[in-house]
């Protein structure tokens, strides 16, 4: 099948399907880019997007908005063209933070799928559903991640982890359950790489994985995001199926933008940004805003780059 978000293969109920690879390079950067030198705008057309992010990392490096002991990993796959245009540390495995709670309601529909005559979509679970995702109320993961451990062999959160693994292999490859996110949220365990959510992201758009539609329902209800808000040049018409991760050492997001050309066609890619830090910060409030300005300054370069290209309306 042409036009799948990666390499290797992806399997969900229990098909195998051939992935082609996307091998996404830097490119060749000119010297006036590297230099920051204006360039003519038919020259500036085709740097690529990666350059150009990797541009601006470096820029917020030096004005100390990202530090030498911050690490990041960023990711951009542009459904319409079907091409991975950013591809920056995507296999290294990262603090999941709140950014796996899609995952959990993606395991709890695996199991639902498998286990319907005991395990019930019911409207309590849905509203648990709704605080985990649109709230990031750990308090209801781990309540939904217990309900998926006791249809699953009762192992706790490794259950999650195995469910995952055993429908769909190929997408959550650096991804690991180890822990419940207790109510203060201080869990550094659990992991996912870049390109997990990326992979991730690419099946939720395309119904690869089963109630996709009520996935993608809830991560789409408002609430607070790095990806859209607080970023002058997105319009406030752009769609977004989101989910954002924070600890005293990780500040993250990852989601769907959703947009139209001039024309009306929809036109939508993913956007993954994540930045961990090697150590707890003792300035929390100031690290994650710092933080949290940093990755919506790389997704509005991203969405300018998207309007260019596929003239956004």
């Amino acid at each position: 099948m042409s036009g799948l978000e990666d390499t290797g293969v992806w399997a969900t109920g229990g098909a195998r399907i051939d992935r082609r690879r996307f091998v996404t390079t830097l490119g060749g950067a000119t010297a006036a880019v590297l230099l920051g030198a204006p360039l003519p705008s038919a020259a500036a057309r085709h740097i690529t997007l990666q350059s150009q992010l990797v541009r601006l990392v470096k820029q917020q490096r030096a004005q100390g908005l990202i530090r030498a002991d911050e690490q990041t990993s960023w990711s951009v796959y542009d459904f319409t063209t079907a091409k991975k245009l950013v591809s920056i540390n995507e296999e290294v495995p990262r603090q999941a933070a709140s950014m796996t709670k899609p995952f959990v309601a993606q395991a709890f529909f695996y199991t639902l799928q498998e286990q319907g005559s005991t395990l019930r979509y019911t409207d309590a679970v849905r509203e648990t559903m709704e605080r985990m995702i649109r709230n990031s109320s750990n308090p209801a993961t781990t309540e939904i991640m217990r309900l998926i451990s006791r249809h699953n062999g009762n192992n706790g959160p490794i259950d999650v982890e195995r469910v995952l693994k055993r429908h769909a292999p190929g997408v959550f490859q650096q991804t690991r359950f180890v822990e419940y996110i207790p109510a203060n949220g201080r869990t550094y365990l659990n992991q996912a790489s870049a390109r997990d959510y990326s992979r991730f992201l690419w099946a939720l758009w395309h119904d690869r994985m089963p109630y996709a539609h009520e996935i993608r329902r809830i991560m789409g209800l408002p609430n607070h995001n790095r990806i859209t808000r607080g970023v002058s040049n997105i319009p406030s018409t752009v769609r977004l199926y989101h989910k954002s991760g924070s600890t005293a050492m990780l500040c993250g997001a990852m989601g769907i933008v959703e947009s139209q050309d001039r024309r009306g066609r929809p036109r939508a890619y993913t956007f993954v940004g994540i930045i961990q830090k090697s150590q707890r910060t003792n300035h929390y409030t100031t690290w994650i805003t710092n933080r949290s300005n940093a990755i919506r300054s790389v997704s509005g370069l991203v969405y300018d780059y998207m309007r260019e290209q596929h003239q956004l309306a």
